[in-house]
C-alpha cells in the first residue's frame, strides 16, 4: 500500500495490525506503543530483507531491557543487521537525551517527613550521574525545603567542596537546618572516608552557626545511604 493511501486511511476502520507504528502513534499516543514500535519510528526504515519493525525486534533480542540498550557501545549497536553507524550514533543521541530529561526533573519542594522519602526523591535525581554532584537541600524550622542548590559538580576534595560555600547560601535564605547530598558514579552509595571526615566538618560548622546537618544521602545506583540512618551523624 502507498504510503499516501495509508494516511488516507488513518483514522478510518481498518484493522489495528495493519496500521504502521507512526500510525499507531497518531491515533493512541505514544504512551500506547511498545518499546519495538517506538524504536521503529526512530529507525524509520528497514531493508530489503527486513521491515523496519523486524529490525527493531532483532535490536531487543541482542539487548533485552533499556537499561542494556542504554550502555551499549556504538559498535556492538552497528553490528546488528539493519542498525550501522548512522543509525547507531541516532539511537545512542535519543537515549542520552532520555537519560538528560530525567536527570533534569526538579525535585518537587516540599516538607520533609522522613528519610526514605528524601532519600526516595534524591535517588530519582542523582542516580546515573557520571560526576559527582553536591546538592544541599534548605530547610525552615518546620521542615519544608526552602531552597535546593547544586552547589558542586566534581570529587568530595577539601579544595573544591568548603562548608563555607554552603553556609552562605544558608545564611542568605535564613534556613534553619540543611540536608547534604551527592552521587557516587560507580554506583556503590557507601560512604568513603571522605565522605565521612567532610560530614563531620560540614556538621561542626553547622553547630557553630546554629543551622545544623540533619542528615547526608550518599547516592548510589538506584539506592542510597542515610548518614543519620547509619548512625555516621556527629
Amino acid at each position: 500500500m502507498l504510503e499516501k493511501e495509508r494516511c488516507f486511511l488513518v483514522g478510518q476502520n481498518i484493522p489495528d495490525y495493519l496500521l504502521l507504528p507512526r500510525e499507531r502513534l497518531k491515533i493512541y499516543g505514544e504512551k500506547q506503543l511498545s518499546n519495538q514500535e517506538l524504536l521503529a519510528i526512530l529507525l524509520r526504515t528497514g531493508t530489503k530483507q527486513h521491515s523496519v519493525l523486524e529490525v527493531s525486534k532483532k535490536v531487543f533480542e541482542s539487548f533485552n531491557q533499556l537499561s542494556d540498550l542504554k550502555e551499549a557501545s556504538l559498535e556492538e549497536l552497528a553490528q546488528i543487521k539493519g542498525i550501522g553507524p548512522i543509525k547507531a550514533i541516532e539511537i545512542k543521541a535519543v537515549l542520552e537525551l532520555g537519560a538528560r530529561l530525567n536527570q533534569g526533573k526538579p525535585m518537587k519542594l516540599g516538607r520533609v517527613y522522613s528519610s526514605q522519602q528524601i532519600g526516595d526523591l534524591l535517588v530519582a535525581e542523582l542516580n546515573g550521574l557520571y560526576q559527582e554532584h553536591l546538592l544541599v537541600l534548605y530547610l525552615n524550622t518546620k521542615n519544608h525545603i526552602i531552597k535546593k542548590e547544586t552547589i558542586f559538580i566534581g570529587g568530595l576534595n577539601q579544595s573544591i567542596a568548603h562548608p563555607r560555600e554552603i553556609f552562605r547560601v544558608a545564611v542568605r535564605c535564613s534556613a534553619a537546618k540543611i540536608i547534604l547530598a551527592h552521587n557516587h558514579p560507580s554506583g556503590d552509595p557507601y560512604p568513603s572516608k571522605q565522605d565521612i571526615d567532610f560530614t563531620e566538618r560540614l556538621g561542626q560548622c553547622g553547630e557553630l552557626l546554629n543551622i545544623p546537618l540533619i542528615d547526608h544521602f550518599v547516592i548510589g545506583e538506584e539506592s542510597y545511604i542515610s548518614f543519620k540512618e547509619e548512625g555516621l551523624l556527629f
